[in-house]
Parts: structure tokens; sequence; C-alpha cells
């Protein structure tokens, strides 16, 4: 196992100096879900929540949440973001599942670290903010199954979860 790289010799945390790494094209997937009620997921795809679109909102709070993660993340490198996409797969329920949204985001970069962090806080933020916008009528919504997908770029090459 990999010792961390965010602790100094003494053990004290400290930002990795990334400034002998090459710059190299670097792309990162995560994805997650919000549970929610059938009427709540059925008010989503129709389109006539209170607050307005809720999903295209949404999309441009995940944006916004990769562009802001290392204000968010003490140690995150802040990243010049080449490309965010956020997309979403409403799934109805059925025997085997609940209503629930599914949502995906990729981040890129060229440069010396990677973008994993800025997709996951893509991730969390809409999904976020789809609970707020939704709250008023499901506060029981579960948020869960965040996490990293894929990888590539960099030093440690490609990952791709299970």
């Amino acid at each position: 196992m990999q010792p961390l790289t965010h602790f100094d010799a003494k053990g004290q945390a400290h930002m990795v100096d990334v400034a002998a790494k090459p710059a190299t094209h670097r792309i990162a997937l995560a994805s997650g879900r919000i549970e929610m009620l059938p009427a709540t997921l059925a008010l989503i795809e129709s389109g006539t929540s209170k607050k307005g679109d809720v999903l295209g909102i949404a999309r441009i709070a995940g944006i916004q949440g990769a562009k802001r993660a290392s204000d968010l993340i003490p140690l995150c490198h802040p990243i010049a973001l080449t490309r965010v996409a956020v997309e979403f797969v409403v799934v109805s329920s059925n025997a085997e599942q609940k209503a629930h949204v599914l949502c995906t985001a990729t981040a890129e970069t060229v440069g010396s670290t990677g973008v994993e962090i800025e997709a996951l806080m893509a991730v969390q933020v809409a999904l976020l903010t789809i609970y707020d916008m939704c709250k008023a009528v499901d506060r029981g919504m579960i948020i869960s199954d965040v996490k990293l997908e894929e990888k590539h770029g960099g030093k440690s090459g490609s990952f791709i979860a299970n």
C-alpha cells in the first residue's frame, strides 16, 4: 500500500508538491444517486417543481461544484478544468429498485494533478441541489453510492472501478 501523500515526514498535513510532475491529459468519471418517492421523481420529470427545472439547475450546480473543489477541500490544488459534464438518468421504481436519479460527472484537465476530487464534488453538489429543490415534498431522499468510476492520466495511469 502506498503511503499517504498529504503528510510530511513529521506527520503534518501539507499540500503535495506537483511542480515536477508532467502535464498530461487527465480525466475522471464519478457517479452517485439520490433515492426518492415515486411522486417526487414524477415532479422532477414533469418539470413542474415550484423552483424550476430541477435537473437543469442541478447540472449547473454540479459544474460550479467542480470548479470550487479547491475552495472546500483544504489540500486540493486549484486546477484549470478544460471540461466538466454532469448527466442524469431518471429511474422509475419497480420491484427491484426504488425511484432514483443517477448522476454521473466527468471532469478533465491538462495538468500535473488529477481531477478525481472535482468529478466527485460535481456529483455531490448536483445531488445536494436535487435534495434542496425537492425537500419541501420529500425530506426522506437518500444520497448514496457516490464513487469514483474511473480515472485516466498521470503517473499512476488508469483506474476503473469494478
